[in-house]
């Protein structure tokens, strides 16, 4: 039978039986290496269209990729025995075809392999061979952004490959024959530590330990001078050692540990269950589906069955096994006051987890999912998708790498994973009899189990194996520990309501009967706030929330929520964080309503303004004085209790815990008809999600914010601030035309009511977006225009930005003299009525000019300047670019050791936020 190779590892070749076929020229072989990177996965035409050609695609694109796929599938008719061929699909086109036919695939399974396994020398002889699937640059000859950043990641995994079987070697002694190589590759990669760590070792081992001393020491100096850090606590521990002789000289790790110390190990999963019995079946299972994707579904669809609960009891048993990090993720897909989390929110989520700088997470989500599968492509991890809801909500989550371990619990049995991805289901039914009573035991103890027998069946009756009923049971006698068993079980005989069976499942167990027991022995107050938390959407409640949802103090809150919390009503996750389980709490919601009556509505005002009020005060010290379009939330009702950080990185802590719970209550707002709160809330969020670049929710809040403003009536002000922000946030996203219409309907409202300091604000976003869409004439039309607002205004903050904007414009197109104008006019500004941090942008504007203008040593001078103010803000994106123009500067002067420090400081930069057109300028640079 004919042998089918596909080369992608080098330039892109394909062989019958060692045989080279003819695929065609470069850019139809750079769509053969599209469909083969994704192998077995449907390729949409976009996408396809994009990777290939970037922002140039041709003219009748459509037409000329069918053709290039139809001289592809003449070229490969010869490889279909072997399985080989190219499908057109409704989504786009898939290229089937055996992995370990492509090079690729063989060198990711090939490590995958080598860092599973315990022999050492049968991963050594794994990696050498991943490693001799390499016969020179991946995709060789392909030039997109797409291809270039892929070929970036591959590098790294290559890398990261070539140091694990460093490892193995230096562990089986190889030092001298290693040397060589190690010392090359350290000069090729000066700062990454655990080359370094590598070459010392094998320094040492070759008797030269004062030249492994002596290469700590450089490694050291550049480190402090090129990224202002000390080594690693590795690194250091290593220098040590080697520095007193260690006769017990460690060696580094073996393959599956962490890829290098300087990459955070995330360690994401909840506490493990205290008390967990039976589930042996399917604890083994699960060990034994290492390395591929698990679906712990519920037969029936039940919840409250134990699928977090063997999924996290499983993951904290298995901890060694995942050395490169566990993620976790509650994708609230069954919540029953909320919606289910956005893909785009959990994505963000992990990537925040693994490190990423927010300047570095690209605006959709195409781009974000595809940054996360590349971090953990080279990584042992564990990644646990809790409660989901469906398949689509799954998929862009899943890794593209076999190292990585995924477990997905969700009520629905998820069968299109299990038919597309191959992902192993695993029915998670209720507890048997004897399981169950063996749970009751290990809450309650033998001698008291053992004492009522009788008592003991109509409880186990009564919770029909659900480990949930089980636990709120056992909670509930717990507290009582004098009380005979039947007591409690003639309570919950007693009771003739049920809660209803969810999502027409098979579970016939009486929740009502047990949640309702539980809540009937809360004390009244501890009652009250239980069932008011039936209210409060969002995945948890803080502790300061639920004081004034309650309308109670936040001492009194804690006591009531500890009471709740013995009673396993409630879970606190995080300190002062509550999470309610969502059975109990559409239970809550349910008897809120039929009890509370009229009280109902002034809980939700409290609930909803505490987080507006909240909100605003750490949106204040986010962002000064100075936010446009300034709301003004009326005061808080009797009872409410906003909680007001206490400085910028208290604000920003808060605004992280609170984002989820922010969200859900302004969806709640404008479903309640509190359409003031729903904008108001908006505006509260510009800082944390621009300056985070949260661009997806950033875009929902406002979309929700616009259509509040359009139910409130003829009110203006309130729809000029929701299209204004809409439009903004559209362009943020690269949809210009639809930003331009809302900016102009909002510059049209604000014209009518005679608002200018409105107008000013609106002007100076058309500028910005006309920018971004490339007419710079029309950007500055407007910009000017914005600039002559704010003078009619006593606001000089404001003149200082604007001022510096129309600069940065006339700069742009070569109006140099009016562009300094107009900067130093900021500069004045800034310096009288600021902080010196404001005027880092116009700084950097004015080096700009002054280079242009090939006064270089004055354009030295400002960005100088700029550089601390950018990292005293942690604003690393302008820090990045002030560091390319110094470089340009430092290059125009002749100072080239100057210039390559920069340019390589830059390159750090923009790689750690992921802007790939920036990065590679700046490599073209130092070639």
């Amino acid at each position: 039978m004919a042998t089918a190779r596909f080369v992608v590892l080098g330039d892109i070749e394909v062989t019958e039986d060692d045989q080279p076929l003819s695929i065609g020229h470069m850019r139809q072989r750079g769509v053969l290496a599209v469909l083969l990177a994704d192998a077995n996965h449907t390729v949409s035409v976009d996408q396809l269209a994009d990777r290939i050609w970037g922002d140039r695609p041709p003219r009748r694109l459509q037409s000329t990729l069918y053709s290039y796929l139809s001289r592809l599938r003449r070229a490969l008719i010869r490889l279909e025995k072997t399985g080989v061929r190219i499908d057109k699909e409704p989504g786009g086109y898939r290229l089937t075809v055996d992995p370990a036919a492509v090079d690729l695939h063989r060198f990711r399974d090939l490590v995958a392999r080598a860092r599973a396994t315990e022999d050492r020398e049968q991963a050594a002889d794994l990696l050498a061979r991943a490693l001799g699937q390499w016969q020179g640059e991946a995709f060789a000859g392909l030039d997109t952004p797409w291809f270039n950043a892929l070929r970036t990641t591959l590098a790294r995994e290559r890398l990261a490959a070539e140091l694990d079987h460093n490892d193995l070697a230096l562990q089986q002694g190889r030092h001298g024959e290693l040397l060589a190589e190690l010392t090359a590759r350290a000069e090729a990669h000066p700062l990454d530590e655990r080359l370094a760590g590598q070459l010392m070792l094998a320094l040492h081992g070759a008797g030269r330990a004062a030249d492994a001393l002596g290469h700590y020491q450089r490694v050291r100096e550049q480190l402090a001078d090129e990224l202002g850090v000390d080594p690693g606590t590795p690194l250091r521990e290593l220098h040590q050692r080697i520095l007193t002789d260690d006769p017990e000289l460690g060696l580094p790790r073996p393959p599956g540990g962490p890829a290098s110390p300087t990459v955070p190990v995330p360690r994401q999963l909840p506490l493990s269950p205290g008390v967990f019995t039976g589930r042996g079946d399917e604890l083994d299972q699960l060990t034994k589906a290492l390395g591929e994707t698990v679906v712990i579904s519920a037969i029936g669809g039940s919840g409250g069955v134990g699928k977090t609960w063997l999924a996290v009891r499983w993951a904290h048993e298995n901890t060694h096994r995942f050395p490169d990090g566990q993620l976790y993720v509650n994708l609230r897909g069954f919540d029953p006051t909320a919606e289910p989390m956005p893909v785009s929110t959990a994505v963000r989520g992990f990537l925040d987890a693994l490190g990423v700088d927010a300047d570095g997470i690209p605006p959709h989500l195409d781009g974000q999912t595809a940054l996360y599968r590349s971090l953990v492509a080279e990584r042992r991890m564990l990644v646990v998708l809790d409660n989901a809801r469906d398949a689509d909500q799954v998929r862009p989550l899943l890794p593209g790498s076999p190292a990585c371990t995924v477990l997905i619990t969700s009520r629905s049995r998820l069968t299109a994973l299990v038919a597309t991805h191959g992902a192993r289901p695993l029915p998670l039914d209720v507890l048997d009899r004897v399981a169950a009573h063996q749970l009751l035991t290990s809450h309650l103890g033998m001698p008291r189990v053992a004492a009522e027998p009788e008592a003991v069946s109509a409880l186990l009756d009564h919770c029909a194996g659900l480990p949930l009923a089980l636990g709120i049971v056992a909670a509930r006698a717990a507290t009582h520990p004098d009380f005979p068993l039947a007591t409690l079980a003639a309570e919950l005989s007693e009771a003739t309501d049920r809660l209803d069976a969810l999502y027409a499942g098979d579970l016939t167990a009486n929740l009502r009967t047990v949640f309702a027991a539980s809540h009937h022995a809360l004390t009244p107050q501890a009652a009250t706030l239980f069932v008011l938390l039936g209210l409060a959407p969002g995945p948890d409640i803080s502790l300061a929330a639920a004081a004034s949802l309650a309308a109670v103090p936040v001492p009194h809150a804690r006591t009531l929520l500890a009471e709740l919390e013995g009673a396993h009503l409630v879970r606190q996750d995080r300190p002062d964080r509550y999470h309610v389980h969502d059975l109990i709490r559409l239970y809550a919601c349910e008897v809120a309503h039929q009890q509370l009556g009229e009280d109902v509505e002034p809980a939700l005002d409290r609930l909803v303004d505490f987080h507006l009020h909240s909100a605003y005060a750490a949106n204040r010290l986010l962002d000064g004085p100075h936010t446009p379009f300034m709301v003004q939330p009326e005061a808080p009702p009797p009872g409410c209790a906003p909680q007001t950080p206490a400085d910028f990185a208290a604000a920003l802590q808060w605004f992280d815990d609170e984002h989820a719970c922010l969200l859900a209550v302004q969806s709640l707002a404008l479903a309640t008809g509190r359409l003031r709160q729903v904008w108001q809330l908006a505006w509260t969020l510009i800082s944390y999600h621009q300056g985070g670049y949260h661009l997806t929710e950033y875009l929902a809040v406002w979309r929700t914010a616009l259509t509040a403003a359009e139910q409130h009536g003829e009110t203006p002000a309130p729809k000029a601030l929701a299209h204004w922000r809409y439009g903004h946030a559209r362009s943020l996203t690269g949809d210009h035309s639809e930003a331009l219409d809302h900016l102009g309907h909002a510059l049209v409202l604000a014209e009518r009511t005679g608002d200018i300091a409105g107008q000013a604000h609106i002007c100076r976003t058309l500028g910005r977006v006309w920018e971004q869409s490339g007419d710079d004439e029309r950007a500055l039309e407007h910009a000017v225009r914005a600039l002559g607002l704010y003078q009619r205004l006593d606001n000089p903050f404001w003149q200082a930005n604007q001022h510096n904007a129309v600069g940065w414009m006339h700069a742009k197109i070569a109006r140099y003299p009016e562009a300094r104008t107009h900067c130093e006019q900021a500069l004045r500004l800034y310096q009288e009525h600021a902080s010196p941090a404001d005027a880092a942008s116009t700084l950097d504007s004015l080096g700009y000019i002054a280079h242009h203008c090939g006064q270089l040593p004055e354009a030295l001078g400002y960005f100088e300047q700029a550089l601390p103010l950018f990292r005293e803000r942690s604003d690393s994106s302008n820090e990045a670019d002030t560091l390319a123009n110094l470089a340009e500067t430092h290059h125009a002067l002749g100072h080239a050791t100057a210039a390559r420090e920069a340019w390589q400081q830059a390159l750090t930069l923009y790689e750690s936020q992921n802007r790939r057109t920036q990065a590679e300028w700046v490599r073209n640079r130092l070639r």
